[in-house]
């Protein structure tokens, strides 16, 4: 229970700042790349996204590296003592408290995000916190170049005209067809990082020298379906948390920024 309320809790500081950070720095990237106010291109919408991405991966992968050895610890445990169980169950009669004592001994007790944390500084630095960086640009930057340009568009067929925003509904509607559509498409690469990432490996699980290593260990061992494991769930979170962080971001937020710069329009 306690390490399932740490990963809650890991995972809610994680998507605070992972939203909110897309989010302003789209915006500021939209405002320096439009010209004279002019409405932007759909490369120039492209290039906002990733630099965006960019951002928000440099500041959340600690988080996320966290979340995923807290989130693996519970299947983990399980399968040591699965093995546990079968030490027990066959060794000999003669044995058995022996056996069970060496099985258990090799299930370690649940790690606090901060042990973790602490581990990973002693061991490799600072550069342990971003075990996975490549992967998890390779998933956060294209997610957010399909992200942001398909919300505006969406988002703009709702405006009766330029000046006008469109009803929050709109950007709801609009936030959870955007997000659910990236993050299917980007679903092979959130595999891909998630295995990277994983500091422990389970019973006959594989290892992974990098990206490319990684994605043909899975293609020969699993299948082309395996990267799409998990698709339909994320694309189930995704959906309704970026709607509403769209509608809490245009209620407000956003202008609140936006009376700080030179106006524009999108």
């Amino acid at each position: 229970m306690n390490r399932k309320l740490t990963s809650a809790a890991v995972n809610l500081t994680l998507v605070t700042p992972e939203k909110a950070i897309k989010l302003a720095a789209n915006d500021f990237f939209r405002h320096t790349l439009s010209n004279d106010g002019k409405k932007l291109t759909l490369l120039r919408e492209m290039l906002a996204g990733c630099g965006a991405g960019t951002c928000q991966v440099i500041v959340t992968t600690p988080m996320e590296m966290l979340k995923i050895q807290l989130q693996d610890a519970g299947r983990l445990a399980a399968q040591q003592k699965l093995m546990a169980a079968q030490a027990v169950s066959s060794s000999p009669s003669g044995s058995p408290i022996s056996s069970a004592s060496h099985a258990t001994s090799a299930i370690k007790s649940p790690e606090t995000a901060t042990q973790i944390t602490k581990e990973l500084l002693r061991s490799k630095g600072i550069t342990g916190l971003y075990k996975g960086l490549g992967a998890t640009l390779l998933r956060d930057v294209p997610f957010s170049i399909i992200y942001f340009p398909l919300f505006a568009n969406l988002n703009q067929l709702g405006q009766k005209s330029v000046d006008e925003k469109a009803p929050f509904y709109v950007s709801f509607i609009s936030g959870c067809i955007a997000g659910s559509t990236a993050a299917v498409a980007v679903n092979p690469c959130d595999v891909i990082k998630t295995r990277l990432q994983s500091l422990q490996r389970g019973l006959n699980e594989d290892t992974y020298s990098g990206i490319i290593d990684c994605a043909r260990k899975i293609w020969r061992n699993e299948g082309p379906g395996a990267f799409l494991k998990g698709a339909y769930c994320r694309a189930l979170v995704i959906a309704p948390l970026f709607g509403i962080a769209q509608v809490v971001y245009f209620l407000g937020i956003a202008e609140t920024l936006i009376e700080m710069l030179p106006s524009r329009q999108y």
